[in-house]
């Protein structure tokens, strides 16, 4: 994200959009803390690898939420607080908000190289010591990433808006932009890439009709999941590059609403696409319990 610096900016313009992007971001919230509870309560069928890194970015997802709402709330409540370091810490937070949640897809991205490609002669890549050390090294360099916001001076607080880095800090908004979002952007398409070669070089050596039917339909899969996974980042993105490009108003207040329903439809994306956590919801609602769990070899792992 990139601020406004023309003071084009009424108060009343803000209401709408934060007020929509504030009931994105609380619903993200539920879903998330949901997705928390159904983990934690559904032993030991959903404490898997797999689930740990789905609860992480979750996470990540709450983290950015409640700093976009204590920013909304600096900006509609508090606009007598002009103070430039307490901008920049705003910042700071949210640019670890919005890169917690994209690294915690490139987390995901490199547990599903580990096992899909690694995992049979390393097993111990699949093991979940190796997987929180993944998280762990994750959020430390989300914490390294935007340190130059609280470094240098180049924000400093414009009355009615949002800190971010300004547009005339051409530099530093491009370095940010590289490393909170682009690079680990591409580094998940190329890993992706990566796979669904694999993929598609384990099917053609596959042997009889049966293995590759399901060779077939895990291409197919993985596939989905990559198309899903580029329209989340393009459909977060897509009015913030536009508004850096026009610099209209309308679209930058967009944006603010853009990013917290992009976050939101993720969870919900979660909660449809995962498996074991739909069946899950599917039996809290008739009120059953499963007989049988669930055994799925690509996200349960030895500890």
């Amino acid at each position: 994200m990139v601020s406004n610096t023309t003071g084009r900016f009424r108060i009343e313009d803000y209401y709408v959009a934060c007020a929509l992007s504030t009931l994105f971001a609380l619903i993200s919230i539920l879903i998330s803390l949901s997705i928390f509870i159904i983990v934690w309560k559904t032993k030991p069928r959903l404490h898997t690898i797999n689930h740990l890194l789905i609860c992480n970015t979750a996470f990540a997802s709450i983290v950015y939420c409640l700093v976009i709402i204590n920013n909304y709330i600096y900006l509609l409540f508090v606009p007598w607080n002009l103070d430039d370091m307490s901008c920049r810490f705003r910042a700071y937070f949210a640019y670890i908000g919005i890169s917690g949640v994209i690294y915690s897809y490139l987390i995901q991205s490199i547990s599903r190289l580990f096992v899909s490609i690694f995992s049979t002669k390393y097993r111990f890549l699949s093991t979940f010591r190796m997987h929180f050390i993944l998280i762990g090294t994750q959020w430390f360099a989300v914490i390294l990433v935007p340190l130059s916001v609280l470094i240098t001076k180049d924000i400093q607080m414009t009355p009615l808006t949002l800190c971010w880095i300004p547009v005339n800090k051409m530099i530093h908004l491009i370095v940010n932009l590289l490393f909170v979002y682009v690079i680990p952007v591409v580094v998940i398409l190329v890993i992706y890439v990566c796979i669904y070669q694999h993929v598609r070089g384990s099917s053609r050596r596959a042997t009889t009709i049966t293995n590759a039917t399901h060779s077939q339909k895990r291409d197919l899969q993985l596939l989905r999941n990559i198309l899903i996974l580029l329209l989340i980042y393009l459909g977060g993105s897509l009015t913030t590059l536009l508004y850096f490009a026009t610099s209209i108003k309308v679209i930058y207040l967009i944006s603010l609403v853009n990013i917290t329903f992009t976050i939101t439809a993720e969870k919900i994306f979660t909660l449809v696409l995962d498996r074991e956590v739909r069946q899950v919801i599917i039996n809290i609602v008739r009120g059953t319990t499963p007989v049988v769990p669930f055994q799925n070899t690509m996200t349960t792992f030895n500890k």
